[in-house]
């Protein structure tokens, strides 16, 4: 047979017709090396040959020998048939059973010793009188193939996850193909051989060989685990790739000088001073100190500030904003939903509405016009606002600083477009979910981040239950019995605006009426994100006035409402919230110095919603949610699709291979500029810094996106 290259179409493979050609271009396999790109999701040991005595019930097991008596059994249903017959070897005999394969009765030779691989079981055939079998136990849908010329059985078997009618056993056919007519060894290595010794790595043809093609001597507990030296040498090389990307793109985008500098002197600080309402902490400080640092740099900042709820990120960012604003430089806060918009613009116009003129920009805010005709023309210092702030028609005189709240809800799409509206403007984005570092360095690897991570003094933490549905009634008994003691405020949260056929979760009109009855008589309201601007900002004002002691609410309340007397959270149906959002509802008591607590109803739970409400029972450190949370559900789930042009990972995973994430950052550091000569990883760089630029470019189209 002649050599492949790596770059040969498939039709090259026998087998591989037009038609087949087709079926496989669908799934993504166009040439040789998407095929070797395809990796096995698992691995099966079947080097190990057992004699027919020594089968176990229950167990996988391989077996060789001749195939005696096979006859085919019609069944009752149409269409269904049964296989039975006896493999031999010279230790005995082992009853063989195969649904719906008719074929095997014209197929097997009793002549040819053939390769078994399938489970053992008990006998089906003959029961006893309590009902256990009492046959001999038998191989149940067993793969079969000739000894002399097996694939499938009598080695260590890759398996691979099938596309349509692509089965696992033709990719493995052809995979096995190609690696016959393909010197793996001269597979090019897109790698520094350096950076590969430093590590303890193998190339990468010699590593696709050993995926693809275990030997017997194989670890298949580290095949399984993604942690062979193959493994680790694709994970590493994926992550590099990664990471050089990343710091591409900051350089991008800081690598020129900014038209305009910060004043940063004592009368700037002092005016910061005035508007401190309390004594910053020391992680505040901190990180307002490197915010500042960045902001004195002639090239645009890029910073993330992330912190557990109620740590202040807020502060900082109107503190930031002060040092923009006394230069002579407007300053953009965006938020992702228009009562956080409306939470924020009230904040920031008790801090610093005295000094600076404010505009509020969101779809339903009827001064909008205005809003943007002071923006354009430098008479609005500071806006506040939604996806409004992005969309066209929105222009900045001498945009500064832009600040982003909940950086995850927007995505690196929305963010540059933001930064667009100025001339390279300085950008913070903000977080109130704690980020596990490894997730951090690979969907933010292109900003610097502070983290805030000290509480302010006297705040308590919250005690947590995680109740079943069935305690309701007592929940909103004792509810009821607690707020006619105290002066203390309470919100409840459910997934649901009105009932739903389709789903079984509470909604807010049906908790309020329970609610009420369980109350009566202090006032209930009900908040939801189809109220008017002017309504929900009325409701908000009585709760916290205390003109109203029990908010209903839907997660609008999520983050951005600050009300010090609410000490109970009651959330219905929370097997329907993620990990992360739970944390951030809690977080919305204990903001005083009473003592506060929150309470969990539940429905049926999946296994993914048991581990969640453990977790958030058993910790109210957000850091430790976080990870909880990414091993949980895994980093695609965390980021959703709003990291437009974020590299997709073939093979490394940011919760098990954290430590290569940390090793990759270190030598992209290292090897960015180094990459004349490596074209194939220059080339692959670059198509993932083009991914993301592109969406970043689409990101204009979706900027009119609906405010929630």
């Amino acid at each position: 047979m002649s050599s492949l290259s790596p770059d040969a179409p498939l039709t090259e493979l026998r087998g591989v017709g037009p038609k087949r050609a087709a079926t496989l271009a669908e799934a993504g396999f166009h040439r040789v090396r998407d095929l070797l790109s395809h990796l096995p999701w698992r691995y099966e040991d079947r080097s190990t040959i057992l004699p027919v005595a020594e089968a176990v019930v229950g167990e996988p097991a391989t077996f060789q020998g001749r195939l005696k008596n096979l006859a085919r059994v019609r069944l009752r249903r149409r269409g269904m048939s049964l296989v039975r017959g006896v493999l031999e070897d010279d230790s005995g005999s082992l009853p063989v059973l195969w649904f719906n394969r008719p074929y095997l009765v014209h197929q097997v030779d009793d002549e040819v010793e053939y390769l078994l691989h399938g489970k053992v079981r008990a006998s089906s055939r003959k029961k006893g009188v309590d009902g256990e079998a009492v046959g001999p136990p038998e191989l149940l849908n067993p793969s079969c193939e000739p000894a002399s010329n097996a694939l499938h059985s009598g080695r260590v078997m890759p398996v691979y996850a099938g596309s349509g009618t692509l089965g696992p056993a033709l990719l493995r056919r052809l995979l096995d193909q190609v690696l016959e007519r393909i010197e793996a060894a001269q597979l090019p290595e897109p790698l520094p051989p350096g950076l590969l010794e430093r590590h303890g790595l193998p190339a990468l043809g010699e590593s696709l060989a050993a995926l693809h093609a275990p030997d017997d001597s194989a670890d298949v507990a580290a095949l399984n685990a993604f942690a062979s030296p193959a493994h680790r040498r694709l994970i590493y090389g994926e992550l590099l790739e990664m990471q050089i990307a990343l710091a591409r793109l900051r350089r991008l985008q800081v690598g020129h000088r900014q038209p305009f500098t910060y004043t940063v002197d004592d009368r700037v600080r002092d005016v910061a001073r005035r508007v401190l309402p309390f004594s910053l902490t020391a992680a505040q400080r901190r990180c307002l100190r490197q915010i500042v640092d960045d902001l004195r740099l002639p090239h645009p900042m890029l910073r993330l500030l992330q912190g557990d709820v109620g740590s202040g990120k807020t502060i900082v960012a109107a503190l930031a904003l002060v040092v923009a604003l006394e230069s002579g430089l407007q300053g953009a806060f965006m938020a992702p939903t228009e009562l956080l918009a409306e939470q924020h613009y009230a904040r920031l116009r008790e801090l610093l509405g005295e000094r600076y003129p404010l505009g509020l920009l969101t779809a339903s805010n009827p001064d909008a016009e205005a809003v943007r005709w002071g923006l354009a023309r430098g008479e609005v210092g500071l806006v506040v606002g939604t996806h409004a702030l992005i969309q066209e028609g929105v222009e900045f005189a001498r945009l500064g600083l832009a600040v982003i709240d909940e950086q995850h809800r927007f995505g690196v799409a929305q963010r540059q477009v933001l930064q667009a509206k100025g001339e390279r403007p300085d950008l913070l984005v903000m977080t109130a979910t704690p980020i596990p570092r490894s997730l951090a360095l690979s969907a933010y690897g292109d900003l610097a981040v502070s983290v805030l991570d000290e509480l302010p003094p006297g705040r308590r933490p919250v005690t947590t239950a995680v109740l079943p549905r069935q305690r309701t009634g007592a929940v909103y008994r004792r509810l009821g019995e607690e707020l006619r003691r105290s002066g203390g405020r309470a919100y409840v949260v459910c997934p649901l605006i009105e009932e739903s056929e389709a789903l079984d979760a509470s909604s807010v009109e049906e908790v309020a009426r329970r609610v009420r009855k369980a109350v009566e008589p202090l006032p209930v309201a009900v908040l939801h994100g189809r109220l008017a601007a002017a309504e929900r900002e009325r409701v908000v004002a009585d709760f916290a006035a205390g003109r109203t002691r029990v908010l209903v609410s839907t997660t609008v309340i999520e983050v951005g409402v600050d009300v010090p007397e609410a000490t109970v959270m009651i959330i219905e149906s929370g097997e329907r919230f993620g990990l992360a959002q739970l944390h951030q509802l809690r977080g919305r008591v204990g903001r005083g110095t009473e003592e506060s607590r929150c309470v969990v109803l539940h429905g049926t739970l999946s296994e993914e919603g048991r581990q969640r409400l453990e977790v958030f029972e058993a910790t109210t450190d957000g850091f430790e949610i976080a990870e909880a949370d990414l091993a949980i559900r895994g980093p695609g789930d965390l980021l959703g699709t709003r990291q437009s042009g974020l590299a997709r990972l073939r093979v490394a995973d940011l919760v098990r291979d954290r430590e290569w994430v940390e090793t990759a950052r270190e030598d992209a550091r290292e090897w960015e500029d180094r990459l004349d000569g490596w074209d194939e990883l220059r080339a692959r760089v670059e198509e993932i810094v083009r991914r993301r630029l592109e969406a970043a470019g689409s990101a204009t189209a979706t900027a009119t996106a609906t405010d929630s």
